[in-house]
């Protein structure tokens, strides 16, 4: 079991940024799956990995395919009040699910 979180790297965020809006996305899938998913992710270790993609169109095409695959996905969008001027989308959270099914997925992906 594990959760991928996919951040943009072409964002030039600040660490602080990236982690908070990293956060939001796991959460957001934490709180979108059942019960018994969370507890035998819990059981294993909340396993979470952050990954990078060069930019929102590489994003977009992750979430589809996790969408395809039936995963669990969020995608995060930044409202723009702070570091952005304008709401724009910073990453996706995949997960948690077996890590066989989200490797298929992310598994080619390096690491933030």
């Amino acid at each position: 079991m594990k959760q991928v979180i996919i951040v943009r790297k072409d964002l030039k965020m600040p660490l602080g940024k990236s982690v908070s809006q990293a956060s939001h996305a796991s959460v957001e899938c934490v709180l979108k799956s059942d019960e018994n998913t969370i507890v035998e992710w819990k059981n294993a270790g909340c396993k979470k990995v952050v990954l990078k993609v060069d930019n929102l169109k590489e994003l977009l095409k992750y979430k589809d395919l996790a969408k395809k695959n039936k995963l669990k996905y969020a995608l995060i969008k930044d409202a723009g009040k702070t570091f952005f001027k304008k709401a724009t989308v910073t990453c996706l959270g995949i997960g948690p699910d077996d890590e066989n099914k989200i490797d298929l997925i992310s598994g080619k992906l390096k690491m933030l």
